[in-house]
Parts: C-alpha cells; sequence; structure tokens
C-alpha cells in the first residue's frame, strides 16, 4: 500500500483535482466509473452546435448537463496542446480528441468526451500494471468513448464490451416504437496490462445445458452426454474403451462417441460478456434508496470479486449513492470514493454507516468557517453549502435525492417521533450563507406556523444579529407530549458553533434517519456466515 494514499475515505470535490492532488502512480488495482450521461436526452440536442453557449461545463446534483463551454474549451486545449499538458497526455490521445472535435463539433456529447478524456489519462496513470478499469456507460456514446480509451491505454488492454441487460423485456407500449426498445448498458472493461487479476466469476449450469445429459447406464456413475471422438490416439481410444466410456456414434461419419459424465464437471460455467442474469433494482427493493442512478450491489460485487482480490483498493471516482464502496467493504476490499456533490457525500456516509456501522471521514470539506465560506462562494456554492450544512445536522436536504433548492422557505427538514402511537413531528430548517437579518427569522416563524411544524432551526454562516436572537426568543417553546420537555421553537445555529463547538440543535431524542435506511450488510454476512458453518 502506497503510504501517501488513504483508503476506506471519501473525497468531496472534483474527481480530476482529487486524483492528481491525492492518488499516486500505480496504487490502485480496480477502477469502476459510472459517468453520468443522459441518454434519453434529444439526440438533435446532445449533437447541437454550442460554439456560442457560455455556459460552463458542469456537473450538477443528479443531473448531467454537459455544455461546450470555457471549462470544455479550457480541457480541450490541456488535451491537445503539449505547452499545456507538458508531456502527460499521450500524442495519440491528443489526436483523436482533435478529430472527434473535427467531426463531432461542439456540443454536449462533445464537451462531456472532452471532459472524460481528461479523467480517463489519470484514471489510467493511478492505475497498477496488474490492474483493471470498468466503464460503465449506454451505447449513445459508447462508441465514442471506446475509442477514446483505446488510445488512453492500448487496442491491445481492451478486454470485453460486457453487455448488461438492466431488465427483460416483456412487450410494453415500447414495442409499437419504430425501434428496438432499449434494455441494457455497457461497461467497457480494460487492464493496465498484459497480465492483470482476474477470479472469472462462473454461474450454475442452464436446464438447456443439464437436458443434455440424459444417458444412465445404472452403472452407479450418473447421467452422462454422448460426445464426438473426433481425434484421438489409440492410447486414448483403448483407455476410453476399457473404461466402457465409447458408444457408436450417430453422426454421419464419425465412428465413435464418448460418455461425458456429469458428476465430472465442475457444476458452473464461466460467465460470458452478456449479463442477464442482475435485474435493475426495482421500486420495492430493500436495496433502493431513492437514487436515480443506483446500480444493483450484486452487479458491483460481480467486478469486485472477478478483477480484485480482498485487500486489494477499489476506486469510484463518481460514486454517486456509492454502490460500488457497499460491495468493495462487503468483500474486505479497501476503497476510495470521490463525489463533487456534497448531498451524494451525505448519502454515501449514512449508507456506509447503516451497512456496516462504520463513521467515514470525508476528506475535502470544510473544517472551519473560512472553508465554509469558499464553499458558499464556489461554483454552484449555494446549493453545495445547504447539502454540507444540513449534514451537520442529519437533516433532509427536501425533495431528498431528487432535486435541489429550496421550496417556500425551507432547505431541510428533520423528521421525529412525537406521540406513543408513532405521531411524526418534523423540525424544518432554513440555511443562509450571506446577510442575515430578523426578517428572515421571522419568514421562517411564519413557515413553520403554515406547515403546522414543531420546531425551526435557522442556520447561518454569518453571526446572528441581537434582533435576530430576541425573534427567535419571542417564538416561545414546543412542548414534547412524551418527555414533557420543552425546546425552543426557532433555534438560531452557526457554522461556527457546529464546527467548532460541536454543537447541534435541541430536538426530542426519537430522531429518524434523514436519508432512507440501507440494509444491514454486516449483521447480513454474519448470519451467512453462521448458517455456513453452523
Amino acid at each position: 500500500m502506497t503510504p501517501d494514499l488513504q483508503t476506506n475515505v471519501l473525497y468531496y470535490g472534483d474527481n480530476l483535482d482529487i486524483l492528481r492532488r491525492y492518488v499516486p502512480d500505480a496504487s490502485v488495482d480496480l477502477i469502476y466509473l459510472d459517468p453520468p450521461f443522459n441518454s434519453n436526452r434529444d439526440y438533435n440536442v446532445i449533437f447541437r452546435d454550442e460554439s456560442g453557449n457560455a455556459t460552463d461545463a458542469q456537473l450538477l446534483a443528479f443531473e448531467d448537463t454537459w455544455h461546450w463551454g470555457p471549462s470544455a474549451e479550457s480541457t480541450y486545449r490541456y488535451l491537445t496542446n503539449t505547452a499545456h499538458h507538458e508531456g502527460r497526455v499521450p500524442d495519440k490521445v491528443s489526436t483523436i480528441i482533435a478529430a472527434l472535435r473535427s467531426g463531432i463539433g461542439n456540443n454536449q456529447m462533445m464537451a462531456y468526451l472532452v471532459e472524460m478524456a481528461v479523467r480517463l489519462v489519470e484514471l489510467h496513470r493511478v492505475l497498477k500494471p496488474t490492474g483493471s478499469l470498468y466503464l460503465h456507460c449506454d451505447p449513445t456514446a459508447s462508441h465514442y468513448l471506446k475509442v477514446v480509451l483505446d488510445q488512453i491505454f492500448a487496442p491491445t488492454d481492451f478486454r470485453n464490451e460486457i453487455a448488461w441487460q438492466r431488465t427483460p423485456f416483456s412487450g410494453s407500449s415500447k414495442a409499437r416504437a419504430q425501434q428496438y426498445p432499449r434494455s441494457h448498458d455497457v461497461l467497457l472493461f480494460y487492464t493496465r496490462g498484459p497480465k492483470w487479476t482476474w477470479n472469472g466469476p462462473t454461474l450454475p449450469y442452464t436446464e438447456d445445458y443439464l437436458a443434455r445429459f440424459k444417458w444412465d447406464d445404472g452403472d452407479g456413475r450418473g447421467p452422462y452426454r454422448k460426445t464426438l471422438l473426433k481425434t484421438f490416439s489409440e492410447a486414448t481410444f483403448n483407455r476410453l474403451k476399457a473404461d466402457n466410456r465409447l458408444v457408436p456414434a450417430v453422426k454421419a461419419g464419425a465412428k465413435w462417441s464418448y460418455k461425458q459424465y456429469l458428476a465430472e464437471s465442475s457444476g458452473t460455467r464461466q460467465e460470458d460478456d452478456v449479463w442477464t442474469d442482475v435485474n435493475a433494482i426495482n421500486p420495492v427493493a430493500h436495496e433502493r434508496l431513492g437514487y436515480p442512478t443506483q446500480k444493483p450491489l450484486a452487479l458491483l460485487e460481480r467486478i469486485i470479486s472477478a478483477s480484485s482480490n480482498p485487500g486489494d483498493i477499489v476506486l469510484d471516482p463518481f460514486c454517486g449513492c456509492g454502490t460500488a464502496l457497499i460491495g468493495a467493504q462487503a468483500l474486505d476490499r479497501r476503497w476510495i470514493g470521490i463525489d463533487i456533490t456534497y448531498l451524494s457525500i451525505a448519502v454515501m456516509k449514512a449508507r456506509l454507516k447503516d451497512s456496516f456501522g462504520i463513521e467515514v471521514p470525508v476528506i475535502g470539506q470544510p473544517t472551519e468557517v473560512e472553508g465554509a465560506r469558499q464553499l458558499a462562494q464556489g461554483d454552484d456554492g449555494r446549493y453545495q453549502f445547504q447539502w454540507w450544512a444540513l449534514n451537520l445536522i442529519d437533516a433532509r436536504p427536501l425533495g431528498g435525492t431528487e432535486k435541489k433548492g429550496s421550496d417556500r422557505g425551507i432547505d431541510g427538514r428533520v423528521t421525529f417521533t412525537i406521540g406513543p402511537k408513532g405521531e411524526m413531528g418534523q423540525a424544518l430548517v432554513s440555511v443562509k450563507s450571506g446577510h442575515v437579518n430578523s426578517a428572515m427569522v421571522r419568514d421562517l416563524k411564519g413557515t413553520i406556523e403554515r406547515e403546522k411544524a414543531e420546531i425551526g432551526i435557522f442556520i447561518t454562516l454569518e453571526e446572528p444579529t441581537r434582533e435576530m436572537e430576541l425573534e427567535a426568543t419571542t417564538a416561545g417553546v414546543y412542548t414534547s407530549p412524551i418527555s414533557g420537555k420543552d425546546y425552543p421553537r426557532i433555534q438560531i445555529l452557526t457554522i461556527r458553533e457546529l464546527l467548532e463547538e460541536h454543537k447541534k440543535p435541541m430536538l426530542p431524542l426519537l430522531i429518524l434517519s434523514p436519508y432512507q435506511q440501507a440494509e444491514r450488510i454486516a449483521d447480513k454476512k454474519a448470519a451467512e456466515q453462521g448458517e455456513l458453518f453452523g
């Protein structure tokens, strides 16, 4: 293990910056990435020229909105100009990126490919010589990505294009469309070199295969199938005859078949490059967290088991809700997760805690007031600051994992039990990163009255004024029907208090998790081991 590389940690920020800053050369055994790209978007939009669009290429929470703007243009110059990349980008990569731009133009697809290419160059750098990379995509962009990967790795490093059938097509209204229904994703599998870690996944024999073993002589050796004996030596022929394995062939031109017994087979077959046995997560599955692009754990466990060993390091640079990290932890691998949205970081922290009971450190999140101020002032800073601040008090962002932004003066909520029969109450949260005043506190007071909430929490980056504190005091208290304890109805908390004093809001004890609770994998794994050895 590289001494400078921390594992079992989350990194908050742009994965390109984090890879360059924190991940050394040849330090990672397996990389899985599922970069966002909305294949449902109209092709006319994806390939429409955007040369006049000044919008920066950026990734927003749970939306993939890549655009050709200043960031994509700057990244393109880095990839294609030696003076910019100073030899860190191979010439053949520069050539293919320039050719793609010439052919595709300045549009969302090209912006996506440029931003992916610069990251794939770094991912190739951090991969060990025996390491593997799986890029999860779909047919909208897979052919372009494969061309790029062939230049970053090498055509000889390409191993498989795996087709994962997300859901079996069962004849919906899509069957009447003037094209074949789309039901699969693509996994592009590359290795760093000619020797790589490989634990080939296997599956049980199919019923069709087992049906071929339809003969049984009653000699105690069980069922067998007849396999043509094509070319053989005299010694082989005599051995099979002595073992009573030869039978006359029924195929014209062949003389003999031999008995292939089922009992002598391994009982499993090697998985091929078409995966039809792992379905997408259904709407009522225990595994489902409500994250739009969540992949099934079985899919990631197959990849991790095949291309790494216990103790190896697994990296997911676009980790979203963290399924790759959950799979790595469950299979005794070390891992590194990176995401650019703090809402994803919060979801992953909660999921790892629910699944394994572990508190995961986050590198890159603010630890002091000045860092929080920089977060609020950065790109998309308002929302990142909101999500980060809400996570400090275990509050759920409004809209959960599906949308961002406030609604009717509410940025988040904390839910708790208020009655003996499980009746639910809530604290509504307002987060402010700029200048604050007493009118904002009055607005929160009006909001909790309108929403019939029990408590309001006002989180502020700036210190509150005396008028704000007076406004909060005059709001009165909420009395818990269960404990009889009083809680301030409006509570003001500063970022300084949350970071330096580790202060928390005053709330009833029976607080529900801010995110949908993940399955407890640690207990499930222990139970399975108990059944195995008990």
